[in-house]
């Protein structure tokens, strides 16, 4: 079946089969493996993508439901020249990276949670990330990145 959506500002196609996921479909047909896949259950938020502005884990969504929708995902959060977007350089020099499996979901998340609200609590920042499971980095130094994205994205 083929599938036409926006990713990332541009219409890409794909032929994809039936009971393919948009995860599967954003991996495998359009070679976009920023989206991990883990779980597969939505438990774990690996797989985190905007679905017209809104987040969902793409392991559950089928490539057809996004047929000419609107799909943002981590590999469009760089710069066209390469260049990280706070959150994602935030991540690294804050060390809230270990194995790196979590942090697309993870830098999403906080990416939506900072668009929505420039200056979340605590609470809310929790919150925010209740959908995204780390094994190894452990959320103290996630929640640093946070702290450190929000201020860089505060300055003018």
């Amino acid at each position: 079946m083929l599938v036409r959506l926006r990713v990332d500002g541009e219409w890409r196609e794909a032929d994809a089969w039936e009971g393919s996921s948009l995860l599967s479909m954003l991996r495998d047909d359009l070679g976009l493996t920023g989206s991990k896949n883990a779980c597969e259950e939505g438990e774990c938020g690996s797989c985190t993508v905007w679905l017209d502005g809104v987040l969902a884990c793409s392991c559950l969504v089928l490539a057809a439901q996004a047929h000419d929708r609107d799909v943002g995902t981590i590999d469009g959060l760089a710069g066209d020249e390469g260049d990280l977007h706070p959150v994602q350089r935030a991540f690294l020099d804050s060390g809230a990276v270990q194995c790196g499996f979590c942090t697309p979901g993870l830098v999403v998340a906080v990416t939506d949670l900072l668009e929505r609200d420039p200056d979340p609590s605590e609470l809310a920042t929790r919150e925010a990330l209740s959908g995204n499971l780390c094994r190894c980095t452990g959320y103290v130094k996630i929640l640093d990145a946070v702290r450190l994205a929000r201020r860089r994205l505060g300055e003018p």
